[in-house]
């Protein structure tokens, strides 16, 4: 079985592990540039619309802070927008409106994110596979070589130490290819949780407020409402 084993690894080589990590690498950049393109689009400055909608909210506009909210582009504003279309419902049925809102879009910007966290933790496994077969591959050529060769005949050192020289470079691939990955992913992982923090802050805001009397229908509006009536009788 072992021998079997060795046989097959010597015959498949490690180069399809080389290939192997380059796809992997490929997939990883693609994923990267998909993230960073959803991330870059998110709220950013939390401080000044937290400040807007203390000052809309506590005046009770809550249509002109649903605007503002639209206005913006990000998750948070959409996660807060839930909770804000059950204001009058209360304080409860906004907040699990939010929480509802909060899981869905944690699964969006989460999509695909544990690819590169598992090509991270992986691709050093995968390269010291090809090594592995690569040295396996080595030893078996320099045992033929020493069946072949008479017994005085030496050996040189480089008959050894190149094989091996090469089959190290596949450990380094997958180090270059694992590096960056890792790093990716807690970057990702560190916008996610800012975004989910921005959207917590927002939704803590609209149940501040929650109870405020609405905002006072304006006096044009309810002028051409009387008119309206007076007409219509």
């Amino acid at each position: 079985m072992i021998e079997q084993s060795k046989h097959l690894m010597v015959e498949v080589g490690a180069s399809w592990v080389l290939w192997l990590l380059i796809l992997l690498s490929v997939l990883s950049l693609a994923i990267a540039l998909d993230r960073w393109r959803v991330f870059r689009s998110q709220l950013k400055d939390v401080d000044a619309l937290v400040q807007q909608l203390h000052r809309l909210l506590g005046a009770g506009h809550v249509e002109r802070a649903r605007r503002q909210l639209l206005s913006t582009r990000g998750v948070a504003p959409e996660i807060v927008l839930s909770g804000l279309a059950q204001w009058v419902r209360g304080a409860t049925a906004a907040e699990e409106a939010m929480a509802a809102a909060t899981g869905l879009k944690r699964a969006q910007l989460e999509k695909r994110l544990m690819f590169l966290g598992t090509v991270g933790n992986n691709a050093p496994f995968v390269g010291l596979l090809g090594t592995v077969i690569g040295i396996v591959g080595a030893f078996d050529e320099l045992g033929k070589a020493a069946q072949v060769a008479a017994a005085a005949a030496e050996l040189a050192p480089e008959r050894v130490m190149a094989p091996i020289a090469e089959a190290l470079v596949v450990t380094a691939v997958g180090l270059v290819v694992a590096i960056p990955a890792v790093a990716l992913f807690n970057y990702f992982q560190e916008r996610l949780q800012s975004t989910l923090a921005a959207a917590e802050t927002l939704g803590h805001v609209v149940l501040a407020h929650i109870g405020t009397p609405p905002e006072p229908e304006p006096e044009c509006s309810r002028s051409s409402t009387l008119d309206e009536a007076a007409h219509g009788i």
